[in-house]
């Protein structure tokens, strides 16, 4: 059982906010990030190796690839965001909003998940994804727009 309140509104569905990223991991994800066109990929990759429940940084590989292996990348982010926000008291419904900085990798891997699905052609994937984008924030659209 996590320490980590989930909150309640009233309306009835909690929302939940998945814990801030180590300074540490941020500050090596922004320099990744700065690397030439290049090395990019692999310094982003680097910084994921090192800390393989980092989001933001599945996220940011599977915006660097393509085709399938974007589709790998998203759902490794997918997974690992699930178990994120169970660790967070998540209990299978409830928002998970964008607002909150912390919860934007797991969307943005939820989003770039349902786009390579619709890529490869995994439609009944893509029904699933649009759902559960909608539930877990009715605000954001399917492509990720807010």
């Amino acid at each position: 059982m996590s320490d980590i309140p989930v909150g309640l509104h009233p309306k009835g569905l909690p929302e939940t906010v998945i814990p801030a990223e180590d300074d540490a991991v941020l500050a090596a994800f922004v320099t990744a990030k700065q690397s030439d066109a290049e090395q990019l990929k692999s310094a982003v990759a680097a910084v994921v190796a090192a800390n393989p429940r980092f989001l933001a940084g599945w996220a940011e590989l599977g915006d660097l690839s393509d085709g399938i292996e974007a589709y790998a990348y998203y759902r490794i982010g997918y997974h690992r965001g699930l178990d994120k926000l169970r660790a967070a008291g998540w209990r299978g419904s409830g928002y998970v909003r964008w607002r909150h900085p912390e919860n934007q990798g797991f969307l943005r891997c939820l989003v770039g998940l349902g786009n390579s699905a619709a890529e490869i052609g995994e439609q009944d994937e893509v029904d699933r994804i649009r759902q559960f984008i909608h539930q877990l924030d009715p605000d954001m659209d399917n492509s990720g727009q807010r």
